[in-house]
Parts: C-alpha cells; structure tokens; sequence
C-alpha cells in the first residue's frame, strides 16, 4: 500500500516501533525511514505478526498517522483474511512435505523426533520436555531441510550449468529462498512443510538464479526448464505460503 510523500515536520528518528491497534487487534508496528524511499509503504509481516511502514527522509510522525487512519479499512480486510499464528503444541497437526502430521508429545523419554503413524495417521512424536517440544520440531524440519534439499541443488545445478558455492537454512518472513552474486542459496526450512513439488520448485527458482539473476524471461525460460510445472507450484506457494509462515514455534 502506497502513499505520496507530503511535506511536513520530520520524524525525530530513523527507525520506530510502537504497537497500532487495527480493528481491536494490538499489533506490533516498525516505522522505518528509507532516504530511497518516494512514497509510504505499508506492509502486513507474514501472517499478520506486524505492520511495517517505510516513510521518505522528513516525513511528520502526524503524516504517519494519517496514513494509517486512510488505510484502516485495507488493513481490517487483509488481516481479517489472514490465517490464525498457531503455536505448535501437542494435539495439532504440522504438514511435513505436505502431509498433516499428528504432534505427539511422550514426555517421559529423550527429546527426539521421530516420524510414525498413531492410530493409523501420520504423527511426529516429540520425546521430552513440552515445553522444549515447538524447538524441537523446528530443528527436526532443519534437517529434513538439508536431507531434501541438497540433492535437489546437486541435480538442477548440473542442469544448468552452474555451482553453488555454499547452502544456508533459515527462517526468513520476506522470502522463501535467495541466490547471492557470489552463488550463496538460501532456503526458509519452514518450505519443508510443503508438498515435494513446491520444494522442488523453490530449488529449480533459486538455481535458475545462479545464471539469471533477475525475474526476466530468460529467468523463467530456465527455470521452467528445471521445474516444468513451475507455474502451478509457483501459484500454490503464492496461495499457501503465508499459512505456513503463519505457524508459530517459538
């Protein structure tokens, strides 16, 4: 959401955060000035943790306000369409590769993970302390991360003629992967609870990047030559993708 920039007293800092109330709802709110920046830009962090809003050097923090109030109904309709931020506990379900797993918690033996079926679905079993239990799945989905992922870089690298110099997991809001110049590929684990194809997908995206770092033709032309159905796995991902952010394990 955008804004033209006005003319009025500045803001005192660069950068400040303070909560704004949105339909009842208190959530947390960063005001970041940006000397590149022309217009306003609101944004809403991944399943509604936050706002953001980016302002041009000299910008009143009155002219924040009344940015804020314009936008209110825009912001009351996008939140209102945004997933609930479950906590992972026991007794819900987590998708691992696409599957809805079944968290299990048996305090009573060392925190492990383990995949496995109760009652006849599919369950992630988390040995140890509940308290310890969203950690541990998080660093479960690391290194199942790392297990898929790195094979499928080995593979569409040597499609497309190119290296990757180094792979790094993360949890990013903005992003689901990255490609560096210097040939750095970076991955949110948290794509590990997709469907394999939409995995793939992000792979053949990040790799394509390698020879092409841009989003032009050229760009897609390969990347569909690493992933053909990369229309359809770059749609889903752009419908679910805020939903698996959404999920909360700390």
């Amino acid at each position: 959401m955008l804004a033209r920039r006005s003319k009025t007293a500045p803001l005192r800092t660069a950068s400040t955060e303070r909560t704004h109330v949105v339909a009842g709802r208190e959530l947390p709110l960063k005001i970041v000035e940006n000397a590149r920046a022309r217009r306003l830009t609101l944004r809403i962090q991944p399943g509604g943790a936050g706002l953001r809003v980016t302002v041009p050097p000299g910008l009143s923090a009155r002219e924040v306000e009344r940015f804020l109030t314009r936008h209110e109904g825009w912001l009351k309709e996008r939140l209102q369409k945004l997933p609930e931020q479950p906590l992972v506990r026991a007794g819900i379900k987590v998708p691992l590769r696409g599957v809805p797993h079944l968290v299990v918690n048996e305090p009573g033996r060392r925190g492990t993970v383990t995949v496995t079926e109760v009652d006849g679905q599919p369950a992630l079993v988390v040995n140890g302390d509940p308290r310890h239990l969203p950690r541990r799945i998080a660093d479960f989905l690391k290194r199942e991360a790392r297990r898929e992922i790195e094979p499928l870089v080995a593979r569409h690298t040597a499609q497309a003629g190119r290296r990757a110099n180094a792979i790094r997991y993360r949890d990013t809001s903005s992003r689901w992967g990255s490609c560096t110049s210097d040939g750095t590929l970076s991955f949110s684990w948290r794509i590990m609870m997709a469907p394999r194809p939409i995995i793939n997908y992000l792979v053949a995206h990040e790799v394509a990047h390698l020879k092409e770092m841009n989003h032009g033709p050229r760009f897609w032309k390969l990347c569909e030559e690493l992933c053909p159905d990369t229309a359809r796995c770059k749609a889903w991902l752009k419908r679910n993708g805020t939903a698996l952010q959404a999920i909360r394990f700390d």
